[in-house]
């Protein structure tokens, strides 16, 4: 069963964090789970930015993200080659490794 390995962040999960994952979860579904509270103000549908990550381990393994996230990543911030939102970013067969960004372009907290 592939991990998801969380880093720290102050805000989200100040320790990291190491989590086991079905192959087809979403890698937010992953963290909300899990307690970790990546804010998602579009309940999940692909139609904000707030639910940015970077991939740093793993990011071939996934299958690649579509015009849709392509077009909603040009809107995040802090931007990076290996970002994906990670109501769109399926967990496959391999271990991923998590970064959350510190800031997103929203600027109320929905309160998920």
């Amino acid at each position: 069963m592939p991990q998801v390995i969380f880093l720290p962040n102050a805000e989200h999960c100040p320790e990291g964090a190491v989590i086991e994952a079905q192959p087809g979860e979403t890698v937010l579904n992953v963290a909300l789970r899990n307690g970790i509270d990546i804010e998602h103000a579009c309940e999940k549908s692909c139609a904000c930015t707030t639910c940015h990550v970077v991939i740093r381990e793993g990011f071939s393994s996934m299958e690649p993200s579509d015009e849709l996230e392509d077009d909603m990543l040009d809107k995040a911030w802090g931007l990076e080659p290996n970002s994906r939102l990670s109501c769109q970013a399926v967990v496959a067969e391999q271990d991923l490794v998590v970064e959350i960004p510190r800031y997103t372009i929203n600027q109320v907290s929905e309160g998920h």
